[in-house]
Protein backbone atom coordinates (compact mmCIF):
# COMPACT_ATOMS: atom_id res chain seq x y z
CA UNK A 1 0.00 0.00 0.00
CA UNK A 2 1.36 3.34 -1.07
CA UNK A 3 0.53 5.81 1.76
CA UNK A 4 1.62 9.52 2.36
CA UNK A 5 2.25 11.46 5.41
CA UNK A 6 1.45 15.32 5.41
CA UNK A 7 3.39 17.90 7.61
CA UNK A 8 2.19 16.82 10.95
CA UNK A 9 2.63 12.70 10.64
CA UNK A 10 5.26 11.68 13.46
CA UNK A 11 7.51 10.54 11.24
CA UNK A 12 8.13 7.35 13.85
CA UNK A 13 4.96 6.22 12.83
CA UNK A 14 6.56 4.60 10.05
CA UNK A 15 8.62 1.58 12.44
CA UNK A 16 4.43 0.43 12.32
CA UNK A 17 3.89 0.67 8.44
CA UNK A 18 7.30 -1.39 7.34
CA UNK A 19 5.38 -3.36 4.88
CA UNK A 20 4.02 -0.61 3.05
CA UNK A 21 5.51 2.44 1.06
CA UNK A 22 5.58 5.56 2.50
CA UNK A 23 6.37 9.10 1.66
CA UNK A 24 6.85 12.23 3.34
CA UNK A 25 5.25 15.87 1.90
CA UNK A 26 9.08 16.25 2.56
CA UNK A 27 10.07 14.06 0.47
CA UNK A 28 7.67 14.74 -2.19
CA UNK A 29 8.35 18.42 -1.78
CA UNK A 30 5.00 19.37 -0.70
CA UNK A 31 5.55 20.74 2.35
CA UNK A 32 4.30 24.43 1.69
CA UNK A 33 0.85 22.89 -0.76
CA UNK A 34 -1.96 23.74 0.97
CA UNK A 35 -4.43 21.03 1.78
CA UNK A 36 -6.80 21.48 -1.84
CA UNK A 37 -3.37 21.26 -3.46
CA UNK A 38 -1.92 18.05 -1.80
CA UNK A 39 -5.17 15.92 -1.90
CA UNK A 40 -4.73 16.67 -5.86
CA UNK A 41 -1.54 15.73 -5.88
CA UNK A 42 -2.30 12.52 -4.15
CA UNK A 43 -5.03 11.33 -5.98
CA UNK A 44 -2.67 12.13 -9.04
CA UNK A 45 0.17 10.41 -7.91
CA UNK A 46 -2.53 7.28 -7.05
CA UNK A 47 -1.68 7.20 -3.35
CA UNK A 48 -4.06 4.46 -0.96
CA UNK A 49 -4.44 6.23 1.49
CA UNK A 50 -3.54 9.61 3.19
CA UNK A 51 -2.32 9.30 7.09
CA UNK A 52 -3.04 13.19 8.61
CA UNK A 53 -2.75 14.77 12.11
CA UNK A 54 -5.51 17.83 10.38
CA UNK A 55 -8.52 16.86 12.17
CA UNK A 56 -10.09 19.23 10.29
CA UNK A 57 -9.41 18.48 6.78
CA UNK A 58 -13.17 16.96 6.39
CA UNK A 59 -14.47 20.36 7.00
CA UNK A 60 -12.07 22.41 4.93
CA UNK A 61 -11.81 20.22 1.85
CA UNK A 62 -14.92 18.35 -0.02
CA UNK A 63 -13.68 14.98 -0.38
CA UNK A 64 -17.21 13.81 -1.35
CA UNK A 65 -15.69 13.70 -5.19
CA UNK A 66 -13.05 11.61 -4.89
CA UNK A 67 -12.77 8.22 -6.08
CA UNK A 68 -10.31 7.67 -3.29
CA UNK A 69 -11.08 9.58 -0.49
CA UNK A 70 -13.22 8.44 2.17
CA UNK A 71 -13.59 10.37 5.76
Amino acid sequence: MRLPFDQGTPVPLWRCLVEHSVDTAADRDWSDLDNEDLLERIEEDIYDLLITTDQNLRHQQNLNGSDRMEV
